[in-house]
């Protein structure tokens, strides 16, 4: 199994961070990421860069963190109770983007890398990330090209790559306790080490750089779009299903905030506007119901 290189990881990250906020400043024309360095206490930091109120983004975040410890956090040991206790550094990219405009669906990313160490024994590593889509309002173009570019990203890894790994995006961002899904998923992987790091490195890459080729063309068709003040009250109720799973299932946001890492940037993933409707439900043969009913049902997109 080939060896870790540390500082390639960080060094892609950040440029990573740097070439998504580009893209997302290009497309938005009216806002730019405001840059916070943190350092934490326990040790390590990280950038937040953050765009808000722009002409594309009601709010977003694109967040770099490298941090370390002298345990694993209880989130991280779950699955792997081997390594509890072992010392650990964890660095990525994580991103979130909401758009004000219900016809632009909202976004997350993540690229992450995982080291646990113990004196005396080979370092145990791994890499993870992957990306969804939650669309307000269901254009199947949309979800078909963003799943498209998810399949071009993992074709090179193997036949097999996009179907595990978009079968392991929709089991992941299921709320149970609303039996429907986040969104239209994307890709999801986690403990990725199999293949060795040079490979396993280089499909994070990819997936990390195919982000802005599955979004930006999502922006650039819907931007245009004129919308409601009935489809927003919409837009505003849909993002509650999106803060219920960011705070009571999603594993990055219990590793951040049980690793002590920073509150602000732990929860920048929130949108800004949001509102919950007691028994609400879609009108028969709405737009609304035809978005649930994917939702409860997910979808083969590329029909394969």
């Amino acid at each position: 199994m080939s060896a870790i290189d540390i500082e390639a990881v960080k060094s892609f990250l950040l440029q990573l961070q740097n070439s998504i906020c580009d893209a997302l400043e290009q497309e938005d024309a009216s806002a730019t990421f405001e840059h916070d360095s943190w350092q934490r206490e326990q040790g390590g930091g990280g950038q937040s860069r953050v765009i808000k109120d722009g002409a594309i983004f009601e709010k977003g975040g694109v967040n770099f963190s490298h941090i370390m410890g002298d345990a694993m956090p209880a989130s991280a040991t779950a699955t792997r109770p081997e390594l509890a206790g072992r010392s650990y550094q964890a660095m990525g990219v994580s991103l979130v983007l909401h758009p004000k405009n219900p016809h632009i669906p909202t976004a997350h990313a993540n690229v992450r890398f995982f080291v646990a160490e113990k004196d005396g024994e080979e370092p145990v590593w791994w890499f993870g990330g992957g990306y969804d889509l939650t669309p307000y309002y269901l254009y199947e173009e949309d979800a078909i090209s963003w799943h498209q570019a998810a399949f071009d990203a993992c074709e090179p890894f193997g036949e097999a790559v996009y179907d595990k790994y978009k079968k392991a995006c929709d089991e992941y961002f299921w709320l149970k306790h609303r039996s429907e899904a986040r969104g239209v998923g994307g890709l999801f992987f986690d403990d990725l080490n199999e293949w060795g790091f040079d490979k396993s490195f280089a499909f994070m890459q990819a997936v990390g750089n195919s982000f802005t080729k599955a979004y930006v063309p999502i922006i650039q068709k819907r931007k245009a779009m004129v919308w409601t003040e009935a489809q927003r009250d919409y837009q505003l109720y849909r993002r509650g299903r999106y803060v219920e799973f960011n705070l009571v299932f999603d594993r990055g946001t219990l590793f951040g905030l049980q690793s002590g890492g920073r509150t602000e940037s732990i929860l920048m993933s929130m949108p800004p506007i949001v509102k919950w409707d007691y028994m609400w439900a879609p009108e028969e043969a709405s737009e609304e119901e035809k978005l649930v009913a994917v939702l409860q049902n997910p979808k083969d997109w590329l029909n394969k």
